[in-house]
This record gives structure tokens, sequence and C-alpha cells, in this order.
């Protein structure tokens, strides 16, 4: 064999001793980690819901009648005391006539019935009548009188019924529904329209028990606008119900402390509350860190810890090393880990689907 011979297969042999089963030699794959520093003692719960005003007052005529045309439109602007929609009045204005023409009638019999009884009176005093006469003529005065008084009443009433045919807002508000058309023949207590106060909304949604467990009434809260993000507003629980509404979903409602003009009724928005972890502290780490690989496991009953699988880069022998580790919650789009990590220590922030037990890898400078 020549000199030559033994130097390719020496070559050869070297190649094979340094690679892999299959002979190809395994590549070093890059990893991204985030470094635990951060510390976290709360987590946040967060919440959709719609924006509901915290009283809606539905509006109605206290006589029945037909409408006459208005301009109101659903959003809408009123002021106190703004004439909203008005009845035809012409038939109230001919009961006002009607109860005015009786009021006169009324106080003439009544004046003439008066005069009697005096008249009866003097006659009596001097024995020119007789006593039966004077009773009589004083039935009739108090008559007369009584039926002035019913008339004067019923032409009260007949004016109040002419002011009613005038709807107005007894409050500065926002339209809400319009619930009739112009023209329509409406009865007394028939809904015309709702108005709600855009100083004070609320927001309703459901929580499980556990979280309904933890919440009282005065507990703080934020919400914030879906369609304007920037927008975020100061809110406490309001309301809690103790029967729930569906199986297992107990209902909350929240009251704004605060308000903005471009606040209306229907809005998307999203409500958060911020509740102590179940341990001291925890670490704020990308979400983006979780094994998604189904091997979740849920804490004792009753409790909100749950634990996920991570990557730990170890420093001694470069490679990544699965570990369980505790979950607390979520905040800002950050998950809280209670326990299995300590202050320093790095773990894997991207690609981890792509990373396996021992996997060696080569650290790359930039945290996640």
């Amino acid at each position: 064999m020549s000199k030559w011979t033994v130097i390719v297969i020496s070559c050869f042999s070297l190649a094979a001793c340094s690679g892999g089963e299959d002979g190809s030699q395994e590549p070093v794959r890059g990893l991204k980690t985030f470094e635990i520093a951060d510390t976290e003692r709360v987590s946040v719960r967060r919440f959709p819901g719609v924006l509901e005003p915290s009283s809606l007052n539905a509006l109605s005529f206290e006589v029945g009648g037909s409408l006459l045309d208005f301009d109101l439109a659903v959003g809408q602007k009123v002021a106190t005391g703004e004439i909203v929609a008005r009845l035809d009045p012409t038939s109230l204005e001919l009961q006002v006539r009607s109860a005015q023409a009786g009021v006169a009638q009324a106080e003439a019999v009544a004046d003439n019935a008066a005069a009697t009884l005096a008249r009866q009176e003097a006659l009596l005093s001097s024995g020119s009548t007789s006593r039966a006469n004077v009773n009589n003529a004083r039935t009739d005065a108090q008559s007369a009188a009584a039926s002035l008084l019913q008339a004067q009443q019923s032409l009260a009433t007949a004016k109040e019924n002419l002011d009613n045919a005038t709807l107005v807002a007894p409050f500065d508000g926002i339209v809400n529904s319009i619930d009739v058309s112009a023209f329509q023949t409406v009865s007394s207590g028939t809904p015309v329209l709702s108005l709600y106060d855009p100083s004070a909304f609320t927001v309703s949604f459901s929580v499980n028990f556990d979280t309904a467990d933890r919440l009282v009434v005065g507990t703080p809260a934020k919400v914030r606008l879906a369609d304007r993000p920037e927008i975020t507003l100061d809110a406490l629980v309001s309301e809690l119900g103790a029967r729930a509404d569906a199986v297992s979903s107990f209902p909350v409602v929240v009251l704004l402390q605060e308000t903005d003009p471009i606040l209306k009724a229907g809005m998307a928005v999203e409500t958060s509350i911020t509740f102590p972890l179940p341990a001291q502290e925890g670490y704020s780490v990308p979400l983006s860190v979780i094994i998604r690989d189904g091997n979740a496991d849920g804490g004792p009953e009753g409790e909100s810890v749950s634990t996920v699988g991570i990557y730990v880069y170890d420093p001694a022998t470069s490679t990544v090393i699965r570990r369980q580790v505790a979950v607390g919650g979520i905040r800002e789009n950050r998950i809280i880990l209670l326990d299995g990590v300590a202050p320093g220590e790095r773990i894997a922030s991207a690609g981890v689907q792509f990373l396996r037990d021992g996997q060696k890898v080569k650290l790359l400078d930039e945290d996640g």
C-alpha cells in the first residue's frame, strides 16, 4: 500500500469519527434567550365587554294623542328642558276652552245661588219667608259652589293635559333609542324615546367562580376603549352576582369613575382587574418561552397555579435543559413565573418548538 493510500484512508476515518450516526455533524443552533430579572407581584385579568349607560330613562307622554313631526336621531345630545316631541294640541285646546266655559257657567250659577240665599236670610229676619225656604236656598248655594269647584278642577286638568302634550328632556343626555314615528297615535305611558346620562357608564361581563370569589364591591379596575386603546379610564366593581347566570359564570358590573367626550353607549371595551399573585413574587417573561406541546398541568384544586415547560440555558454545557415551572397569571401580554427559575438564568425565548432537551446551542447576544 502506498503512502498516499494510507493518508486518504486516514482522512475518511477521521471524518467518520467526527460525524453523527449518519456520517454528518449536527449543526449547533443559535439560541435567543431572555434573562430572568423582572419581578412581579400581581397579575392582570382582562375581560371584553360593551359600554352601557348606568341609567336609561324611557320618556313617555302622560296623555294620549297624535304625534307631530319631530327631528331626533339616535346619539343626538339634548339639554335639560329641551322639547323632544309634541302631540297635536287641537283636541286638548278644545278641552281647555270647554272647561273654561264650564267654569264660567258654574260661577254664574254659584253667584246666583249665593244671592238667593242672602235674600232669603234677609226675608227671614223680617218674617217674610219661612225657615224651610232659607234652608233650601242654602242647599242650592252649597251645591252651586261644589259644582264651581269641580269645574275649576276640570279646567286645571285640561290645562295640565295641554302642557303634557309637550315632552321635554329631564336632564342633559343622549338619545339612546326612538320607539315611535312621526304622526303616530300614542297612548298615555307609551315609550317615545330613551335617554341616558353620558357622564355615567358601566361595563358588564361574567367571570368564573375563582375570579368572582376574589372580587369585592369597590375593587379597582381599568376600562380601555377597543377603538381608542390609548384611552384608559378608572373604574370600580359596583355589582357582583351572587348567583351564576350560566354554568360557573357569575355576572360582574364595573362603574366608570371617569368620563371622556368620545364615550358612547355600545362601544367595545376591555376591562382589566389586577389580582395579587398566589406567591410572594413572580418573574415576568415573554409568552414565547412556553413549550407548546400540550404538557401543561393544572395546580391544586381551588388554586390558579399551573405549570408549563420551558428551556433553560446551561452555560456549563452550552445546552438547553427542559424544566417545568409554575405560572401565576398573565400581565401585559407576558406570563408570570412563580418558581422554577432564578434571577440571572437565561431561558429560550424564540424557536422553542425546534429545541429538544439536552440540545447543544450557541448563545446569541440579543435578549428576548
